[in-house]
């Protein structure tokens, strides 16, 4: 079809030229690059008729005259694009103020008629120390009580020279992940047959929440280690310690790995100190984190710089929510609980205080709760008992910059002993991270008082 039309064109343009017009000269325009149409027009035209003249230099000029018209409305579009982009910014920066404090005057659920409670949903929690008996116990609560609104429940492992039992054993256990269907090999076959193994049973199982539980192995004493732990995380339970008791692990249980470290690199640290700074570093780091996060958030919606956002925002990006848990609740011990035990670090109670005495004051950008936790009793004190909470008494002195505590056996021997099942003690840590009654407060915490049993 386009080869016909081709064809009838050219044939009615050659009919409609004189046998002159191919046998003598054409005149061409002057342009060399003229249209088709133009040299259309020459063949056609007069021999001796002029060609209208061009030029060029008047072209030019039009077309830079042309060209700065529309440059200048550039321009003008271009100045009222930022009017309008700076008069969006403000109003988008206003309309986000104003809901970032509306979020802060509502509650989870949105609610107005009820009162703005603490609320551990979409959080992560962490808990160092998970491996020992009472941390052990602090993750089966958190999983069991808040295991259906909690994002996450991270278990950290203490493992330096923790055997299977030791660091994996005692929490498998608390948390139920050996309830499942069980097998073992015979004692005569491979090492893989002979290992035991568990699968989960949903109807024995399907209320742990063991799907909510990450546990990780870290060095408490290694600050790199501590701060990828600690990154993410909403709130802290720390009961990690070197003390079986007031003695240390390695002279309790007489754990060669606990006593080649101790006298291989002395000048370490301490669980109970520099492993507890490291966490509350980390986790002041991450909430530092976050809040750059929030504000660079902020800084993309509304079009500017976060330092601008951060300087120009008012709200709560540099502040905690009415609604989010207490970030860090540190277990300790009461000044009765156990005798004082002299160790090349310090003594027991002295440690134990200074530990408290970071929470309280090198942290203040943290919400805490510090628990002194009454002797650990499973055998003579109920589980399920009401939690009594008294205030803390200060015992220590400073001794050559070291502190101490002040009290002495005798005065020990004469005063009531504060106990409690670690169970309840348990049950006491998890819900610190909602207790507004005991927020910014060290406490002690215990559930029985009996004549004390130091020797």
């Amino acid at each position: 079809m386009k080869f016909i039309i081709i064809t009838l064109a050219a044939s009615a343009l050659t009919s409609t030229l004189t046998a002159d017009a191919f046998t003598q000269p054409t005149q061409i325009a002057r342009r060399s690059a003229c249209p088709f149409f133009y040299t259309y027009l020459s063949a056609t035209s007069e021999e001796n008729e002029p060609l209208p003249e061009f030029d060029d230099n008047e072209e030019a000029k039009n077309d830079k005259t042309e060209a700065d018209k529309f440059l200048e409305k550039a321009q003008q579009l271009r100045e009222q694009i930022r009017q309008m982009e700076s008069q969006i910014g403000d109003d988008r920066r206003a309309r986000y103020v104003e809901q970032m404090e509306n979020d802060q005057d509502n509650n989870i659920d949105d609610d107005d008629d009820t009162p703005k409670k603490k609320s551990l949903k979409g959080k992560r929690v962490l808990i160092l120390g998970a491996n020992g008996r009472l941390g052990s116990m602090i993750t089966r609560y958190l999983l069991r009580t808040y295991g259906s609104e909690i994002k996450e429940a991270v278990a950290a492992v203490h493992y330096v020279g923790q055997a299977t039992t030791r660091g994996y054993g005692r929490l498998s256990y608390e948390v139920g992940a050996e309830d499942g269907v069980g097998t073992i090999g015979a004692a005569w076959s491979s090492e893989d047959e002979r290992n035991a193994s568990f699968q989960f049973d949903p109807k024995t199982m399907g209320g742990y929440y063991l799907n909510k539980l990450r546990i990780v192995e870290v060095e408490l004493l290694d600050p790199v280690q501590v701060q990828t732990i600690t990154e993410d995380v909403d709130a802290i339970i720390y009961c990690a310690t070197d003390f079986d008791g007031n003695r240390p692990k390695a002279v309790a249980s007489l754990n060669a790995a606990f006593l080649f470290r101790a006298i291989a690199n002395p000048d370490k640290g301490r669980v109970e100190i520099e492993g507890l700074r490291n966490c509350l570093e980390g986790l002041t780091l991450s909430m530092n984190n976050k809040r750059w996060k929030e504000q660079r958030r902020m800084a993309s919606y509304v079009g500017e710089s976060a330092a601008e956002v951060a300087a120009a925002s008012k709200t709560s990006t540099s502040t905690k929510k009415p609604t989010d848990p207490t970030q860090f609740v540190l277990v300790s011990t009461c000044p009765d609980a156990y005798g004082n035990f002299e160790t090349p670090f310090g003594e027991f109670n002295g440690m134990k205080r200074q530990g408290e005495k970071i929470v309280l004051d090198e942290f203040p950008s943290l919400s805490f709760s510090v628990l002194q936790m009454g002797k650990f009793d499973d055998n003579f004190v109920e589980e399920g008992m009401e939690l009594q909470f008294a205030e803390a008494e200060e015992d220590t002195v400073v001794v050559d910059g070291v502190i101490c505590a002040a009290r002495t056996e005798e005065n020990i021997k004469k005063a009531q002993q504060k106990r409690i099942n670690r169970r309840d003690a348990a049950r006491a840590a998890v819900d610190a991270l909602l207790n507004e009654d005991i927020a910014g407060k060290k406490v002690q915490v215990f559930t029985k008082v009996g004549v004390t049993d130091i020797w």
